[in-house]
């Protein structure tokens, strides 16, 4: 069987979407059509209209794919891949031809399916037929529609016959049927029915519920929830209250207004009457009707010039009334907040047209409107204005500056200094900080390119420069700010602030949060304008009002500074003692762990961890009695600690020189021996016996390759049972084993081969006796002595004695090496 051809190549506009992140994403603009590839086969294509050579989308049409067509324009599938997708044409007569393409081609495959005899297909299309509506076949259409719930070719059986019989249409009249016999099973039953229906997640009958003709019969039968049997919802009551409905402008195009009420009713459904047991096929569905919806009106507006002009008329023109001008506002407002969820391209184009016909006008008559829900809805579309550019604002501000008006900045400061809305002054500041942002545009931007990267594609390189923003944020510092931070300047002539009102701590506590926001932002103009005004002695006056967040806010303050390292604002905290008040609130709170107290405790941990060296002398010379006192955490003896280290005098050559270290080190001895009483004449020891008497005193530890004066390699003798462990005394005897070594051994030096060995008892005696005569010598002062000691070195044999010396009784036993280089020719070598 031939598959019907392809509908007429005209050119059918269209703008291809794809669902992400439950967020209608637009692919671009193209021209859509329908190919038929095969028997089997069939495609929808799009081609972009700027880039032909383009595809936007090209998928395959398959005889299971749930095709929706919604409103006149607009056609809904999913993928095979599980991807939400979308075709909004520009056109119905372009919708509708290709409606008719996907239907007749599927019909088609499906008729193929058939003749290859696929049972399973067969068992999918067997039409639902549900029992007549009546009280009495409740129960039966209940339980069919529950089995009907269970597959997916059941649902779509379901949804098929709901349309094709206005099936829904024939169960509104049991709703009052019901309520009239005050049938409260019945009255369950229908609620139950409703929401099966709405839950099989189509979207042409979701689109039915919310008319004109059915929504309150659909609203009505989901009051009775039987999962409350003794609570009745009002949903009737709230969606025909027509006072809701506020028609500012007239609207001519009928199908634009249709699409506002039917909007209205859908988040009501969405927000309220389904919020319990919406699932996620059925939310999605909502959301894109919506969506869809919203798209459409935000376009109508945006192309009706007419329509505008009357609306930004009303705020320029002296003879409507303020209730005209009130709603015009909450309409603006819905207008800008419907604009969030569209894509960038739409945004940007609602916005040049608001301001080219008169925003921010609008916005300054808001802002000076006497009701407060007026000045919250004018800041709200103030701050979705700078959200989405702040260049525009910037830019028109930057004009009346140049024109010598009043500019809109100065008009916001003086709002907040006055306001009493506290939800109102906090959004004026949020307005303040971002336009004094020097980085504003760049959310902007990313935003767009997040959204709309064929968008900002187009529009590359048309984006507007930063427009002065220097001489703008300058001319802030120079004029605004001032007006800005007027009452904390005027703290100066108040002699306490335990008295501020709420309002009074309110402003306040926005001041030095926009302070603390400018010093992180604007670092050197911040801290000039700071110092020449002397604002830091004003929020650190504020840290006597009893209201802890007031404290919180000014400790805060104090914090970014301390964290910038800046010397300027460091001297600035010394010169007028601002700690003070932080230390008082530390003994206030402490030892209670509290919010108060860690961020006192975190900001001198911060101090000390960083090593401000000029904030740590500061504060230890000056609180050092106070700080010592804080015991029950070590931040303030860790400080001191910090202090004394950056005042300990530094180390002199003379006192190395001079500097003892252990008992066994030979420097000690060496030092001690040059300042002693031998004088200086002693001449510094040989590196390699320097090396030797540096190294291991123990035997075993002695190198084996060891060379001393040229000869051969050093080792012990006998090696000797170590009866005494660790504390037993040694000897070490060196020798040499060449024959020119031995030639030259005077009488009295020990001999080195074919001596016969010592026992250990004489072997300590004699050791005992050497090392008294040595002492001796030692101390005797006599030339005499000194030359008999000196003529007994000639053989320049070195001996190495050590005998044992009581210690303290803290440290125990130790060692004192005596080692006495001898050389020949009567000189005396360095003693250690």
């Amino acid at each position: 069987m031939a598959l019907v051809a392809p509908p007429a190549n005209d050119r059918k506009r269209v703008k291809v979407y794809e669902l992400k992140n439950n967020d209608w994403f637009d692919r671009g603009t193209g021209f859509c059509r329908g190919a038929v590839v095969n028997q089997e086969e069939a495609k929808i294509l799009v081609v972009s209209e700027d880039d032909p050579s383009r595809q936007l989308l090209e998928t395959r049409i398959s005889k299971d794919d749930g095709y929706q067509k919604q409103q006149d324009t607009l056609i809904v599938w999913t993928e095979q891949n599980g991807t939400d997708m979308a075709l909004s044409f520009q056109e119905p007569e372009g919708c509708a031809s290709i409606w008719d393409f996907v239907n007749e081609v599927q019909s088609r495959l499906q008729a193929l399916a058939q003749e290859d005899g696929i049972s399973d297909d067969m068992v999918d299309s067997t039409p639902m037929v549900l029992p007549p509506p009546s009280l009495g076949n409740l129960a039966e259409i209940e339980n069919h529609m529950r089995a009907a719930n269970s597959t997916p070719g059941g649902r779509e059986a379901l949804a098929k016959f709901i349309l094709s019989q206005n099936y829904i249409q024939k169960l509104i009249p049991l709703v009052e049927e019901a309520e009239d016999f005050e049938s409260a099973p019945d009255l369950h039953r229908l609620c139950n029915i409703m929401k099966m229906l709405i839950l099989l997640n189509d979207a042409a009958i979701v689109e039915y519920v919310v008319t004109d003709d059915i929504v309150l019969g659909a609203v009505g039968a989901l009051e009775y929830d039987p999962d409350f049997p003794l609570h009745k919802a009002n949903h009737r009551a709230y969606l025909s209250d027509e006072s809701k409905f506020k028609e500012v402008v007239k609207i001519e195009d009928a199908g634009i207004k249709r699409k506002i009420h039917c909007t209205y009713r859908l988040q009501y459904l969405k927000d309220v009457v389904l919020a319990r047991i919406l699932d996620d096929p059925t939310f999605s569905v909502l959301n894109s009707l919506i969506y869809f919806h919203q798209v459409d009106i935000v376009a109508h507006i945006i192309s009706n010039s007419a329509f505008l002009k009357e609306l930004f008329g009303l705020f320029s023109a002296k003879d409507y009334s303020p209730r005209r001008q009130k709603e015009g506002v909450l309409f603006i407002q819905q207008c800008t907040t419907i604009a969030k969820t569209i894509q960038g391209s739409g945004r940007n184009q609602l916005y040049q047209n608001f301001i080219g016909h008169g925003l921010l006008e609008m916005i300054q008559f808001a802002l000076k409107h006497q009701d407060a829900s007026i000045r919250v809805a004018g800041i709200d579309i103030f701050l979705a204005l700078i959200d989405h550019d702040a260049l525009i604002v910037r830019s028109y501000i930057f004009k009346a500056l140049q024109e010598k008006s009043k500019p809109l900045t100065d008009t916001l400061i003086e709002l907040l200094l006055i306001e009493v809305d506290l939800g109102v002054k906090t959004q004026m500041t949020e307005a303040v900080k971002i336009l004094m942002d020097p980085m504003a545009n760049a959310v902007a931007i990313e935003a767009i390119q997040r959204s709309n990267s064929e968008y900002l594609a187009k529009v590359k390189g048309q984006l507007p420069a930063v427009p002065h923003t220097d001489a703008f944020i300058q001319n802030f510092y120079d004029e605004s700010a001032r007006k800005l931070f007027q009452p904390l300047k005027r703290l100066e002539s108040k002699q306490s602030v335990a008295d501020l009102s709420m309002s009074e701590v309110s402003l306040f506590v926005h001041l030095v949060d926009a302070l603390c926001y400018f010093i992180r932002h604007h670092t050197f103009r911040s801290k000039y304008f700071v110092l020449s005004e002397g604002l830091a002695a004003r929020v650190a006056q504020l840290m006597n009002c009893p209201e802890k967040h007031m404290k919180l806010v000014a400790l805060k303050y104090f914090r970014i500074c301390i964290g910038l390292h800046d010397e300027t604002h460091n001297r600035q905290i010394i010169q007028h003692r601002l700690f003070d008040p932080v230390i008082d609130i530390l003994f206030e709170t402490m030892p209670r762990d509290n919010l108060l107290n860690s961020a006192c405790l975190e900001l001198f941990e911060f101090i000390k961890r960083e090593n401000i060296k000029m904030l740590v002398q500061h504060l230890v010379e000056t609180y050092r009695e106070k700080l010592q006192i804080i015991t029950y955490v070590d931040t303030f003896q860790n400080l001191i600690l910090r202090y004394e280290q950056m005042h300990e005098p530094a180390t002199t050559t003379q006192e190395l020189e001079h500097s003892f270290t252990s008992v066994d080190s030979d420097t000690t001895a060496r030092h001690l021996a040059n300042g002693g009483k031998w004088g200086q004449a002693l001449k510094e020891m040989d590196p390699d016996e320097e090396a030797y008497f540096n190294g291991s005193d123990d035997e075993d530890d002695l190198p084996s390759k060891t060379v001393l004066n040229g000869a051969s390699p050093v080792r012990p003798l006998v090696n000797y049972p170590d009866d005494d462990g660790d504390d037993s005394d040694e000897m070490d005897i060196l020798a040499t084993s060449t024959p020119a070594s031995s030639a030259t051994q005077t009488k009295g030096s020990p001999v080195l081969k074919g001596s016969p060995p010592e026992r250990i008892t004489e072997k300590r005696r004699r050791e005992e006796d050497e090392e008294d005569e040595l002492l001796a010598s030692i101390s005797s002062s006599t030339p005499k002595r000194r030359a008999s000691q000196s003529s007994n070195s000639s053989t320049g044999s070195l001996q190495r004695l050590r005998r044992k010396t009581p210690n303290s009784a803290k440290d125990g036993p130790k060692k004192i090496s005596i080692s006495i280089p001898l050389k020949s020719g009567g000189e005396r070598g360095e003693g250690d």
